[in-house]
């Protein structure tokens, strides 16, 4: 039986669902950090909408709370409040936003997605026990597509991680000699440039470090840099030029031995970061993996083949996976194929290894 507290026999109107629509695109105004990004407009009863807020970062006003600090109380006497993620109820460096909502005279709660964070969750539930009419899951899809990567950090208590690689249709990464600038072409190149350009930490191993000499940077076609860079984390003992390109990144550099990558990606958490972009080289994207941190697949497939040397060295994709007979094989569940020019991209999640050993 379900406990939760929001109505299921009454809905949002279509003047709710709008300014849903609203606050989950001014949502995007705040950073994305420890906290989540939330946006709220306050609606008179009528539907009139009497102010927006978002949520600006870790110590500063919840977005509900951004909201009703525009308002007197006597606007927000029986007003409805809509808000992208259900209102905390906790006190931390801010106070409970079910207590604002309810000191305000709020009478109707419309909101999103479920606050999954055992410290902070419940507040619908003491909004409803107070009176006032609560409206759960509104857009739910699209607020879970908002706070993705944070309800990644909150359930597992590391970063969404991402891993990528190019590979040729053969499975090479490289040609016998390690070049590999480049195996796919321009569309699947910029592609990876703009996913860069949404993660909050891009990963290489010092051995692409140093056989590429790679920016680490987000870039557009035409070689400016997107507004929005990851921050550069380079895994691997050997030392880094200082002529490196990465020293050169806007972003100061992380530099660690990569012997323990939970501990790293922990470390990654702390600072603030949601999005990690595992791109560095097929020792570092089979690390990851064979580790289960990796939670998407992005595998961009050239129409290429590249075998192996003459002298029988091999540059393959992946390197050991752990994967020592064929009841250990990773199995992945595609959810999505693109063409992009003559490459293939191929989208995928790992099956959960508890879910690998039911089937």
């Amino acid at each position: 039986m379900s406990h939760d507290p929001a109505h299921r026999t009454t809905r949002a109107t279509s003047t709710e669902l709008a300014a849903m629509d609203r606050a989950l695109a001014i949502a995007l105004n705040g950073p994305r950090g420890i906290n989540p990004q939330v946006g709220a407009l306050i609606l008179s009863p009528s539907g009139e909408v009497l102010a927006e807020g978002w949520h600006r970062g870790a110590g500063t006003a919840h977005a509900e709370v951004d909201a009703l600090s525009r308002l007197s109380a006597d606007h927000t006497r029986g007003a409805t409040a809509v808000v992208t993620l259900e209102p905390c109820n906790h006190q931390g460096r801010t106070g409970p936003c079910a207590v604002a909502l309810l000191d305000a005279g709020i009478a109707r709660v419309i909101y999103s997605v479920t606050d999954p964070d055992d410290l902070s969750r419940g507040g619908a539930a003491r909004l409803a026990e107070h009176g006032v009419e609560v409206i759960g899951h509104v857009r739910s899809d699209e607020g879970q597509s908002l706070l993705d990567s944070w309800l990644t950090v909150i359930r597992l208590g590391r970063p969404h991680v991402t891993v990528k690689w190019a590979q040729s249709l053969d499975g090479r990464a490289a040609a016998a000699d390690g070049t590999s600038q480049w195996i796919t072409g321009p569309a699947a190149r910029a592609d990876v440039h703009r996913r860069r350009a949404t993660a909050d930490a891009i990963v290489a191993g010092i051995g692409t470090v140093l056989a590429d000499d790679p920016a680490l940077t987000a870039r557009d076609v035409d070689g400016t840099l997107f507004p929005h860079q990851p921050i550069p984390v380079v895994l691997g003992q050997r030392c880094i030029p200082d002529d490196a390109q990465v020293r050169q990144h806007p972003h100061p550099l992380i530099h660690r031995d990569g012997n323990d990558l939970p501990l790293l990606l922990s470390d990654l958490r702390d600072r603030g970061i949601q999005r990690v972009f595992v791109e560095g080289g097929p020792t570092i994207a089979s690390a990851f993996i064979r580790d289960a941190l990796a939670d998407e697949i992005l595998t961009y497939i050239a129409p290429t083949l590249l075998g192996y040397g003459a002298d029988g060295s091999d540059r393959p994709a992946l390197r050991s996976l752990g994967v020592d007979t064929i009841s250990d094989q990773r199995r992945l569940t595609i959810t999505a194929v693109d063409t992009l020019g003559d490459d293939l991209l191929i989208i995928s999640r790992p099956v959960p290894l508890t879910e690998e050993g039911d089937a």
